[in-house]
């Protein structure tokens, strides 16, 4: 199973060309990725029939939401189930460093029936195997982590340890850093059955009047079809 992230309209629909299992859908790529806008949620339901989950998050920046901040997260699962998508992605933490259990328990009943996964706010909390436990007795599906580092092929231990430990009760998928010329290493030490991959490349726009200055702030991010046939070959 390899999830593709995706931040626009056109990566989803090359990543499901490409062969992807299911998608990631956010906004904001330089927040680490937000809820869309109802425009793009409303069109990728209707053009994408792969699986996709919506990350529900409102804002970059920590997992400490506020209580409007957590009534805007449960409208837009609300919506997510109105347009019929097959999950939703969350994260919520504590100021101690502990999973927002009784949070992420509510969203999740909400939720129901979509399957909703974990994000990479796991890897914020203050201890990976407690926090394991701690998101399973939420009813979470899955964790997507990188092992507490900035990317999945550095922390290949703690990411097999996660796996053994979680056994049938949930699904650990590394992501971040996972591409095709690592994805077959993961699979082997980590035992993982599920990965998570943006594929990205960023490409210009086209805008040849901008000034050489703006440029860089003028790319377009997406996704490397090529790279997700190799990673599903990979891991075949």
């Amino acid at each position: 199973m390899l999830e593709v992230a995706v931040f626009n309209i056109e990566s989803a629909i090359a990543a499901e060309a490409a062969g992807a299992n299911r998608l990631e859908l956010c906004e904001n790529p330089n927040e680490g990725g937000t809820t869309p806008s109802y425009g793009t949620l409303s069109v990728v339901s209707s053009t994408i029939s792969i699986p996709v989950f919506p990350i529900i998050r409102p804002r970059g920046g920590d997992f400490l939401y506020t209580r409007s901040e957590f009534d805007v997260m449960k409208n837009d699962i609300r919506l997510c189930k109105e347009l019929g998508f097959g999950g939703v992605v969350i994260g919520l933490l504590l100021p101690d460093g502990c999973i927002d259990k009784a949070r992420t328990k509510e969203l999740v009943a909400l939720a129901a029936p979509l399957e909703v996964t974990f994000h990479r706010a796991f890897d914020r909390c203050n201890d990976p195997i407690k926090g394991l436990h701690d998101i399973i007795e939420t009813g979470c599906k899955r964790i997507l982590t990188s092992g507490q580092v900035p990317s999945a092929p550095d922390a290949l231990d703690l990411l097999q340890t996660l796996v053994k430990e979680a056994g049938d009760n949930i699904i650990i998928m590394p992501g971040s850093g996972v591409r095709g010329n690592n994805i077959a290493t993961i699979k082997t030490v980590t035992k993982a059955k599920e990965f998570h991959s943006s594929a990205r490349k960023v490409v210009p726009t086209g805008m040849q009047f901008a000034k050489e200055s703006m440029q860089e702030n003028l790319q377009n991010m997406l996704v490397d079809a090529a790279d997700i046939k190799t990673m599903l070959a990979a891991i075949a």
